[in-house]
């Protein structure tokens, strides 16, 4: 009989099952493996067995328990918690995303994890201490990124039990910094890191000491990643870190001349140095040739000292920048690196961006880059003017874009041509390899065709985020006839209504998740119209607007309106129960009047 089972198991998948496990292992991309797992109950099962890596891509959706029945033998856990949203401080600091019941999880089961990614969730010191009295001989990287609660008091238990790290990454995290013995403790116990990052927090209590100390222990150091403090302090670190890949951090606060000392790992080939000036530019000349990665979100430098610069960089591949770097920078770009990948322009001080005038980014250095640089995957961008032919000319020359993110500024009031329909509708047909969409615009910035457009164009495209598009409910509705591929979509300063909105979700096949930022309530009661995307496992939250203080450009603070929320997502673990006052579930049934 169990022969029988076999061969007939065996004849219904027309593969063994020790050539199943053989190939198995080498199906790496989640969406193969989902597939791979609805064929029968013994791919699923194989499935389980194998899956070394998983991304949770919102805590809500599942529960530790239900991760570790399904696949108990997880190597690497990515664990997501607030919404995107929440780097711009757009969701209230409570809304939840606690690491608290995965850390006991993870410390009680999954014992063949090696590699652990919290991002945007609230860790407490209590977390991680248990986490480095329970894992700290297994874990090899942990990745905090984005986070809040902690302090180094809980770093303190990673540096001194975590003794296999290879690598620890902190960068953006807001940390409570009470000292700096964490880092002295990780310089004394650990020889193998590779990476450390705690870039852009506010921990500087550090000594250098121990980062020289660290340089000598690990051989194998190839990225630090720190906050500020002064370059010459560094002096001992880097002649120690002889096998240094990347550096970022670091300021200049010296005199010009002191600056001589300094002799950067002759390795490097990633390089961000904050509060870089003119006057310092000359300490990056001997590496230049070799760089691949340059980071100047937070130098110092206007529009003729990036083209200085970056005319030395022959084979960049990739450059974060802000928008001071104007066209005329994107045109000696686009001259000289033309194996450029990856290219970030954010919002630079609109005061700095008034004093140089070519400070600014439009149709102009954005046609130069997609003529100059072919091999571009990557591009996000703050421009202050905008054409259609120049989106026109992106969709002729970057066939290799994969994620295109485009942020209109409002400071210019005359932009030379909208609505951009056409010139989105070239651009998506252009590009068929993107994955990623972001278009950020102003009212007329598109209208309800160029909405329609997006849909219909967007086959593969599984991530969009859409502010100020569109001109009513029937462009939303056409919109979400296409995008077949979408599985995450984010809005902000939309004119769509409740009902137009849970329509839209219903149409989009793919969708599991959905963010959207000022939109038109119902009349009656506020939700009620979303009812009609509720279904089971689908979860729908409403944060109320509220009135917050955010710093203008002087840095005093200043009160606005966040317009309410609308946040729905799918959900195997059901209704979450930690809402704060700030967030209402929306319960179907509560809505249904007796």
């Amino acid at each position: 009989m169990a022969m029988d089972d076999q061969r007939e198991r065996r004849m219904s998948t027309g593969m063994s099952d020790v050539v199943l496990g053989c190939v198995m292992p080498y199906i790496l991309d989640p969406r193969d493996r989902d597939a791979v797992s609805l064929v029968c109950r013994r791919w699923y099962e194989l499935d389980a067995l194998t899956r070394k890596h998983v991304t949770i891509a919102l805590c809500y959706t599942t529960t530790p328990d239900r991760l570790r029945s399904r696949f108990g033998y997880l190597e690497s856990l990515k664990l997501k918690g607030k919404p995107r949203a929440a780097m711009f401080n757009l969701i209230p600091e409570d809304w939840g995303g606690y690491v608290t019941p995965w850390v006991r999880a993870i410390s009680e089961s999954f014992q063949c994890l090696r590699s652990l990614h919290f991002r945007r969730m609230i860790v407490k010191d209590p977390d991680l201490e248990l986490l480095a009295r329970s894992r700290g001989r297994e874990l090899e990287t942990l990745k905090i990124d984005k986070c809040s609660g902690f302090s180094t008091d809980g770093l303190l238990h990673i540096g001194r039990f975590c003794r296999n790290l290879r690598t620890l990454f902190l960068e953006e995290s807001s940390i409570n910094d009470k000292d700096g013995e964490w880092l002295h403790e990780l310089a004394v116990n650990n020889s193998v890191l590779e990476t450390l990052n705690f870039y852009m927090t506010d921990l500087a209590k550090v000594k250098f000491e121990d980062l020289a100390l660290i340089a000598r222990n690990c051989r194998s150091l190839v990225s630090v990643k720190i906050s500020d403090c002064e370059i010459l302090d560094l002096v001992d670190f880097f002649r120690a870190a002889d096998s240094l890949e990347e550096f970022c951090g670091g300021s200049f606060n010296e005199q010009p001349d002191k600056y001589s000392a300094i002799s950067l790992p002759q390795r490097l080939c990633r390089l961000g140095l904050t509060y870089l000036g003119n006057n310092e530019i000359p300490i990056v000349f001997p590496l230049a040739n070799l760089l691949k990665k340059l980071d100047l979100l937070y130098a110092l430098l206007n529009t003729e000292d990036h083209c200085t610069l970056i005319q030395r960089c022959p084979n960049l591949e990739e450059l974060e920048t802000r928008n001071v770097i104007g066209d005329r920078g994107l045109e000696v770009l686009a001259q000289s690196c033309k194996r450029l990948k990856r290219l970030r322009i954010e919002r630079g001080d609109d005061e700095q961006g008034m004093e140089d005038e070519e400070g600014v980014v439009s149709q102009r250095g954005l046609i130069a880059l997609a003529q100059g640089c072919l091999e571009l995957e990557y591009l996000a961008v703050y421009v202050s003017d905008i054409t259609n032919s120049s989106l026109e000319c992106i969709g002729t020359y970057s066939k290799n874009l994969c994620d295109f993110r485009l942020v209109l500024l409002d400071r210019e009031e005359r932009i030379t041509d909208l609505p951009l329909d056409n010139g989105v509708r070239a651009l998506l047909m252009g590009c068929e390899k993107l994955r990623r969409f972001a278009l950020y615009l102003r009212p007329g910035g598109l209208t309800d065709r160029g909405l329609e457009y997006i849909g219909q164009y967007s086959q593969n495209i599984r991530w969009m985020l859409l502010g100020y598009v569109g001109e009513s409910d029937q462009g939303l509705l056409k919109f979400s006839r296409g995008c077949p591929s979408l599985q995450k979509l984010e809005m902000r300063g939309c004119c769509f209504s409740e009902h137009a909105l849970a329509n839209a979700v219903m149409q989009l096949t793919s969708l599991r998740y959905l963010w959207v930022q000022g939109y038109r309530a119902s009349a009656t009661a506020p939700g009620r119209d979303l009812l009609a995307m509720a279904r089971p496992f689908w979860n729908i939250e409403l944060i109320p607007s509220r009135r917050v203080m955010v710093p203008d450009q002087l840095g005093e603070a200043l009160m606005v309106e966040h317009p309410a929320h609308i946040l729905a997502y799918y959900s195997l673990a059901g209704q979450r129960t930690d809402f704060p006052d700030t967030v209402i579930p929306l319960d179907p049934e509560a809505l249904i009047p007796s």
